[in-house]
């Protein structure tokens, strides 16, 4: 017997207690407690009609290598990633939004170099921008956004940089990601390139 059907059984047997309170119990506060037994019985099935969905977290995509061909292929891998595992989606939009909390990134990969991309996935703490909202001097305004490639997200090096290829992809920009760059299974990660001191570096505070 499922847990619904267990439920739905204890709300019967609450509204036929209150009803047999109202049948042959005359005393006013125990007629009251019945009715309230009857109506809680009531909703109590009502809620239980309804349909339920399971609230479960997105489907992992599994990155297979030997299934990279193209730039192209890169990209539609990230895609899935920035939508899944990466959890992009549920701070960043592509696209002006109200409930946006965090930047827009449509056209982000024509914005940013990916190299600056990179760096801002797995080291969002590298610069310091500056919070102009309030009156003074501006405040430091450290990133909030965490760690991509650690734990609890923990994206792979190949992952991320299907990521970029989307973003740039998305921006209409030329995919600069390569297939030759991501790593065999079982190889060593290659160290990424510094990020380029040009373009966004001037919107932000190095350390």
């Amino acid at each position: 017997m499922s847990e619904v059907v267990k439920l739905q059984l204890i709300g019967l047997s609450v509204v036929g207690i209150g009803i047999l309170i109202l049948l042959f119990i005359r005393a006013s506060f125990v007629r009251v407690i019945g009715f309230v037994a009857i109506v809680l019985g009531l909703f109590t099935l009502v809620a239980l009609s309804v349909p339920q969905m399971a609230s479960l977290p997105p489907v992992e995509e599994k990155f297979d290598i030997a299934t990279v061909k193209t730039p192209t292929d890169m990209a539609t891998i990230g895609q899935k990633i920035f939508f899944s595992k990466g959890q992009c989606a549920l701070c960043h939009t592509i696209g002006p939004s109200e409930s946006a909390r965090c930047p827009d990134l449509k056209g982000i990969g024509a914005k940013l170099s990916r190299e600056f991309l990179f760096e801002s996935l797995t080291q969002p703490q590298a610069y310091i921008y500056l919070d102009y909202r309030h009156e003074g001097v501006a405040k430091e305004y450290p990133a909030r956004m965490p760690y991509i490639n650690k734990n609890p997200i923990g994206l792979s090096r190949n992952e991320i940089l299907s990521v970029i290829a989307f973003l740039q992809q998305m921006s209409g920009e030329p995919i600069s990601v390569t297939v030759t760059e991501l790593d065999a299974p079982g190889q060593a990660p290659a160290a990424p390139a510094k990020a380029a001191q040009s373009g966004p570096v001037a919107v932000a505070q190095a350390h």
